[in-house]
């Protein structure tokens, strides 16, 4: 990760503990822009975006964090929550389910060895 990323990144964190949602979620876009392939980021920025209310958005960017690392257990989890808050509730359980499978030490892709 860059130097410019990672103070990126710490300072959209810390807008985000003190409450600053608005800030902290254009800090997070700053962060996948500079690396779409930043899962942190992609994560944050889902989250940002749920508290802030916009919801269709939190599931873009929980759906590339998902593509990111697909065997990852909060991201799974935190997108099962953008759909029920969106009232999708198939997706949410679909999502929900990939949830169970990882934390039962199961995996969602094959990791190459």
């Amino acid at each position: 990760m860059s130097e410019e990323l990672e103070s990126l990144f710490d300072d959209a964190n810390g807008d985000l503990a003190i409450g600053d949602l608005e800030a902290a979620v254009e800090k997070y876009r700053r962060c996948v822009e500079l690396d779409s392939d930043f899962f942190d980021g992609w994560h944050a920025l889902a989250m940002a975006l749920m508290k802030t209310g916009r919801i269709k958005e939190a599931i873009g960017a929980g759906l590339q964090a998902t593509t990111l690392r697909p065997n990852d257990l909060l991201a799974w989890t935190a997108l099962s929550q953008m759909y029920v808050q969106d009232g999708q509730i198939g997706e949410a359980e679909d999502a929900k389910s990939k949830a169970r499978i990882l934390s039962l030490g199961g995996k969602i892709v094959k990791e190459e060895e």
